[in-house]
């Protein structure tokens, strides 16, 4: 595994390579800005505007957001927790985190953010954070791991990560789901309606119309035996299979640019009515002194 830092006038980022896979981590909010495999003498990127760490004139700025410790959105912009406001815009403040220099693994790079440091305005209980990316053979390995510091008190966070994936042209892009019960939850507006619909689906092509990403399509994966997603882009060659198998949720997104997002979500944006931090939807407890650990994969590929 070869590890270096790279910086420039835009950001410093580190990059890991192992066999035909490479990718880069910004520092600042530790997002994915590449993720590439070897094609030929050169490397193919997968990810939107991949390894641009410039701000583009327009459109969506990022790569790969990461999420917590709420993901989506609040109810403006605010949530009360145990008697204590909880504030801050999209995802959460990791996306706009400082990291320090990450940990080196004979297989990866962690990122941490001791509970100390987690800003009482963005989350007001002491719990760390830890985020490592692995290279685990064709595959990157994406591990969140918060870390409860409170001796008595249960911690709740919702988190995830943003991924969009270049497609080249939404047209010809196909989302493949795998067989299962779906359940899709209706969020106007970005917030919860109480609204729900079951989807049986054989496995195959998205069973929803690309027109309707840029209003997210939120859908429970709880009890699906296949959790693995696929998404093709025949105008670039490329394949991303994402192996959701420990993920409960799942957005779709894009804003109707040539990328598509499949987002693992550990959670759900606020609800309308909204409800106390620790009654959202889709959140997650951590007992005291406890450890949350999950994950998920990305395998790039190419079309034959």
């Amino acid at each position: 595994m070869n590890f270096r830092t790279i910086t420039d006038e835009a950001a410093v980022t580190d990059e890991i390579e192992s066999g035909s896979i490479r990718i880069r981590v910004a520092r600042v909010g530790a997002e994915l800005v590449s993720i590439a495999r070897q094609r030929g003498e050169g490397w193919q990127g997968f990810l939107y505007r991949d390894g641009e760490t410039s701000r583009p004139a327009s459109g969506w700025a990022n790569h790969a957001t990461v999420m917590g410790y709420f993901l989506h959105r609040l109810w403006k912009e605010q949530s009360v927790y145990r008697g204590e406001i909880v504030r801050g815009g999209n995802h959460g403040f990791l996306r706009h985190f400082e990291f320090p220099e990450p940990r080196r693994l004979d297989d990866g790079i962690v990122y941490s953010v001791a509970a100390d440091e987690v800003p009482k305005t963005d989350y007001p209980l002491r719990v760390g954070f830890d985020l490592t990316y692995r290279i685990v053979d064709d595959s990157i390995r994406v591990e969140f791991a918060f870390k409860n510091a409170e001796p008595t008190l249960d911690a709740h966070v919702s988190f995830g990560l943003h991924p969009g994936f270049s497609v080249g042209s939404i047209a010809e892009a196909r989302v493949i789901f795998p067989p299962g019960r779906y359940k899709r939850l209706f969020a106007p507006g970005n917030f919860l309606n109480g609204e729900t619909e079951i989807i049986n689906h054989p496995g195959g092509a998205m069973p929803f119309e690309k027109s309707g990403l840029p209003d997210s399509y939120l859908l429970g994966l709880d009890g699906m035996p296949d959790r693995r997603f696929v998404l093709e882009s025949p105008a670039l060659g490329t394949s991303v299979t994402l192996d959701l198998s420990e993920v409960p949720f799942a957005t779709l997104w894009s804003d109707a640019d040539n990328f598509i997002c499949i987002e693992p979500c550990w959670g759900l944006p606020d609800s309308n009515p909204p409800v106390p931090f620790e009654q959202k939807i889709g959140i997650q407890t951590i007992p005291p002194g406890g450890i949350l650990q999950r994950g998920f994969s990305i395998l790039p590929s190419f079309i034959p």
